[in-house]
């Protein structure tokens, strides 16, 4: 079920059980960023996936983007939908997102499972940042799709792939980026929530997207590292768990909140 609310937020619902709430990643979108993995976690919960402004079903913001009022209104979204508790899982920015969200809603989020996830944009996040916005803005769609293949997935991936699957991923990534897709990087470039980490005190697993090339190991280490108690598990993916190991991943994501949810 697709609806919309007060927030202004577009979202999927769908499911039944503990609540799951949904934080896809910079440029994506919910059917984007977790779509192989819905109807898995739609089986043991009910689960909100707000789509950022200027992505899948929200319009773009008219004025730039802030974490907390985004924050915010992930939180909202998921209280609309009759969710008084729940766990969120963040992907990427999303995972950053759900750090704050957990920080500042500490009444409302039960658990949170962190993946490909970063605390701040250091200078070498901010490089790529700028190299990405560049490409974005360059009207090249050949060579924008071209570095998006090359950074997305991992090396044992893109390297597995034969001619007529390189192909087809270069095609996929010629897809016009949402509307929203400057303001949403932007937003990672500015953002910082280090001093959120040890506030963290529901169970948290950060899942580390072993081959990421955009949100690197040593990032998920750090923020695993600043989060009480945290768990950390490897996946041999790079950034885009969905399309390389979606079932590994999902496999992870629920056995966590399983045992989240019984302890």
């Amino acid at each position: 079920m697709t609806t919309s609310a007060s927030t202004g937020l577009g979202r999927v619902v769908r499911g039944s059980g503990p609540g799951l709430l949904l934080a896809h990643g910079a440029t994506g979108s919910i059917d984007g960023n977790y779509g192989p993995l819905l109807a898995g976690l739609a089986a043991r919960h009910t689960v909100v996936g707000p789509d950022y402004p200027g992505s899948g079903r929200t319009p773009r913001a008219t004025a730039s983007l802030n974490v907390d009022r985004l924050v915010d209104d992930l939180v909202a979204t998921a209280v609309e939908e009759g969710l008084d508790t729940f766990a969120v899982l963040g992907y990427s920015l999303g995972g950053a997102l759900a750090v704050r969200a957990a920080a500042r809603h500490p009444e409302r989020v039960t658990a949170l499972v962190l993946t490909a996830a970063f605390a701040h944009a250091g200078p070498r996040m901010r490089l790529l940042v700028e190299d990405w916005v560049d490409q974005l803005t360059s009207g090249d769609r050949e060579r924008s799709a071209r570095w998006a293949a090359l950074h997305g997935p991992g090396t044992p991936f893109l390297d597995g792939l034969d001619a007529a699957g390189l192909a087809a991923l270069v095609e996929s990534c010629r897809a016009p980026a949402p509307p929203g897709a400057l303001d949403q990087l932007g937003l990672v470039a500015d953002l910082d929530v280090r001093p959120d980490l040890g506030r963290i005190t529901v169970p948290t697993l950060v899942v580390s997207t072993v081959h990421d090339l955009l949100v690197t190991p040593h990032q998920h280490r750090a923020v695993a590292a600043g989060i009480p108690g945290a768990e950390f598990a490897e996946l041999p993916s790079g950034h885009l768990p969905f399309v390389e190991t979606p079932a590994e991943w999902l496999a992870l994501v629920t056995d966590f909140l399983a045992r989240a949810h019984t302890g």
